[in-house]
């Protein structure tokens, strides 16, 4: 028995499914780019081995958290510490017990696909997980993490990782990284540079943030000038470290172009606690079209993630912090909001933002029309929910033939879940394998362009657009 058939997710119809089953074998073993994501670099940088089956595959993952609540599990007994330190399930086994107990909730999703993937591949689990094999699925597992061949830098080797980027606060030291380049490894893990923390004025600690800000810069975030500075400064010191992206999660696209004097009192406003809820929304907007004008001048690929209603669970947010599965998607939109920001950078092809989103609903009517026409705009893949099989499908179909191929940046994992890198970007492959094979199989592409674009769409997109 195996967890995994050969031609998953390939065309049901046989001449497509052969078409499929050879443009994906032509990159089957093509080194993995993954561009943006969210691995601890901690783990590249120590190299220690992993703990448990639970630690590595489970409490960290917030696809799986937030099913398994949404049928009653409590966090506690995943494992997820609350902030407060109150009690919470530390027995790992009885942890991935829970879980098996429950793995049948994850039939039809991505999850399923992803893990069943990574207990063949990476651990030799043939049978599917269930509560009756459940102690030899993590003895097993336990003990592969034990071996040096699955230690971080082994598996980094083993996945045929080329290059993975992390994503860092502005406030991050980067002393992961720093060991990482002093350890003479040849790993490649470059950082991200993400200022949400000292740009969103309703982030937790904001004015907080902002001090400390300064004293990582030497520059005084008191003024409007100082503030912008810091900024520039920490990008040319996360760009020390590999950064070739900024990323930005904000609740809009809102965009704002301030006149230089309109900008300082609006941010002295926000420095000294008297603005309100539309100064904080317009500060946000307007830094998003500074982050544009330093990535002009800078080259960092700007990345920017609209569609999240995030912590939309007060009390999960209050007891376990972010990333716990209470991101639910929200409706966006692009065309007005972004009008700010694409008068001042939008027709210059040395800037590239890309633009993801939660609402499948604005692929046709904004997105690829906008990207179809700025030099300056990429679209990013399927993100987050929709990071699927049938996500990616409904991506290509609705996009490809306004903004066509070109004006998509291939494929990121954008993941913690650090085994699962390997298993996403085969789904990603598979897909994108269907997708040109049944436009070969109705006459709309040749079949050698479709293996050009099968190259491509695999690493050479990712490569080119995020500078790696």
């Amino acid at each position: 028995m195996s967890l995994l058939h050969p031609d998953r997710l390939f065309p049901a119809n046989p001449a497509s499914r052969d078409i499929a089953r050879d443009l994906f074998q032509s990159v089957q073993n093509v080194p993995i780019i993954s561009p943006h994501g969210h691995t601890d670099p901690r783990w590249y940088a120590e190299d220690a081995a992993f703990t448990n089956a639970s630690d590595l595959l489970l409490v960290p993952d917030h696809y799986v958290l937030r099913m398994l609540v949404s049928q009653g599990v409590k966090l506690e007994d995943l494992g997820v510490a609350p902030l407060d330190g109150g009690a919470y399930a530390r027995d790992p086994r009885k942890i991935w017990q829970l879980f098996a107990a429950h793995y049948h909730l994850f039939a039809g999703t991505p999850t399923r696909l992803w893990m069943d993937h990574t207990f063949q591949t990476l651990f030799g689990m043939q049978d599917r997980l269930t509560p009756a094999n459940a102690d030899l699925y993590f003895d097993t597992i336990n003990e592969s993490l034990t071996q040096p061949e699955f230690r971080p830098r082994a598996l980094f080797q083993r996945f045929n990782i080329e290059v993975i980027s992390t994503t860092e606060s502005a406030l991050d030291d980067l002393r992961w990284h720093q060991m990482i380049k002093d350890s003479g490894w040849n790993g490649r893990v470059v950082t991200t540079y993400r200022p949400d923390s000292v740009t969103d004025p309703d982030f937790e600690g904001f004015a907080a943030n902002l001090d400390t800000f300064g004293d990582l810069t030497g520059c005084d975030t008191g003024t409007w000038q100082g503030y912008l500075d810091a900024h520039r400064a920490r990008r040319a010191f996360f760009k020390t470290h590999g950064a070739t992206a900024s990323d930005h999660g904000h609740p809009s696209a809102q965009t704002a172009n301030l006149d230089a004097a309109s900008a300082a009192a609006l941010y002295g406003r926000i420095r000294t606690g008297r603005a309100d809820a539309a100064d904080r929304a317009l500060l946000r907007a307007q830094m998003l079209t500074e982050m544009a004008k330093m990535s002009r001048d800078d080259g960092l690929v700007m990345q920017l993630h609209v569609g999240s209603s995030r912590n939309h669970a007060a009390g999960i947010f209050q007891r376990f912090g972010r990333d716990k599965g209470f991101d639910i998607p929200a409706r966006a939109s692009f065309t007005a909001e972004l009008q700010p920001l694409l008068d001042v950078v939008g027709l210059d092809p040395s800037v590239t933002i890309i633009l993801f989103t939660l609402d499948e609903s604005n692929y046709t009517r904004e997105l690829a029309p906008l990207a179809g026409a700025y030099p300056a705009l990429r679209l990013g893949p399927a993100w987050w929910f929709h990071d699927s099989a049938e996500g990616m499908r409904r991506y290509r179909q609705m996009v490809t033939e306004t903004a066509g191929f070109y004006n998509t940046v291939g494929f990121n994992d954008d993941t913690r879940a650090f085994p699962s890198i390997p298993a996403r970007h085969d789904v990603a492959r598979r897909v994108d394998a269907a997708f040109l094979a049944d436009l070969v199989a109705d006459h709309r592409l040749d079949l050698d362009e479709a293996a050009g674009l099968m190259q491509d769409l695999t690493y050479g997109l990712a490569k080119k657009t995020y500078r790696l």
